[in-house]
């Protein structure tokens, strides 16, 4: 079995959990609107793996989640896991958000999700997958009207979730669509997708890897006089 650390700071959750095998040992979570990452990531490590009995060198691998997402959680996410593993010599795995939060939702035939994180204004960053969680259209950042994901209007239902979800929701009218704006990313469901990445020896280079954020980081200065 893989004892493995996940990651997930991508939005306003700071999720850390310690997973055997893909299942869950322990979860410790907390979604504060305050994006205090940078003070309760550290900690909630240490604490999963005390709670977990098991020190940095009973852990075989890390695994982050890659974006999109916050570009200060990312990148606190990302910074975090690269120093573990530079620090413990171990592999890195990347976990795509939107396809961990698409795991969050029960499917039947013909039906799909669509992980949706809000960004500016009226955008998400959305992916859409099929019953199977096999991606079927790519992640990507779209402004959201009412005919927003239309095309997949021949599927019984259109599971909506996340964050990007409450706005699809005030637009988008059709009967097929379900939404569930409470999904939030979390390192509870990276579980099972890094366990199987981590069968497949499917890692990353530490001293390369970047986020995914997607779009770019855009500073707002002070408007001159």
């Amino acid at each position: 079995m893989a004892r493995i650390l996940n990651l997930e700071t991508a939005t306003t959750n700071c999720s850390v959990s310690v997973s055997n095998g893909g299942e869950i040992v322990v979860l410790k979570e907390n979604n504060a609107a305050s994006y205090s990452h940078s003070e309760q990531l550290h900690i909630f490590i240490r604490e999963v793996l005390e709670e977990a009995s098991l020190s940095f060198s009973e852990i075989d691998a890390i695994a982050v989640s890659k974006g999109p997402g916050s570009y200060t959680g990312l990148r606190i996410g990302v910074s975090a896991a690269k120093g573990l593993c530079f620090a413990l010599d171990l592999p890195l795995i990347s976990i795509p958000t939107l396809e961990s939060m698409a795991q969050q939702v029960e499917t039947g035939p013909n039906e799909i999700v669509i992980p949706a994180l809000d960004a500016r204004r009226m955008e998400v960053y959305a992916a859409v997958f099929d019953e199977s969680r096999k991606q079927i259209r790519e992640t990507k950042a779209e402004i959201v009207d009412g005919n927003s994901f239309s095309e997949f209007v021949q599927f019984d239902k259109i599971h909506v979730v996340g964050s990007g979800a409450e706005k699809c929701k005030d637009v988008i009218s059709h009967n097929n669509f379900q939404f569930h704006t409470s999904v939030i990313p979390s390192a509870n469901e990276m579980a099972r997708l890094a366990f199987a990445k981590f069968q497949k020896s499917e890692f990353e280079d530490v001293a390369y890897f970047e986020p995914y954020y997607l779009k770019d980081f855009v500073l707002q200065g002070k408007k001159k006089a």
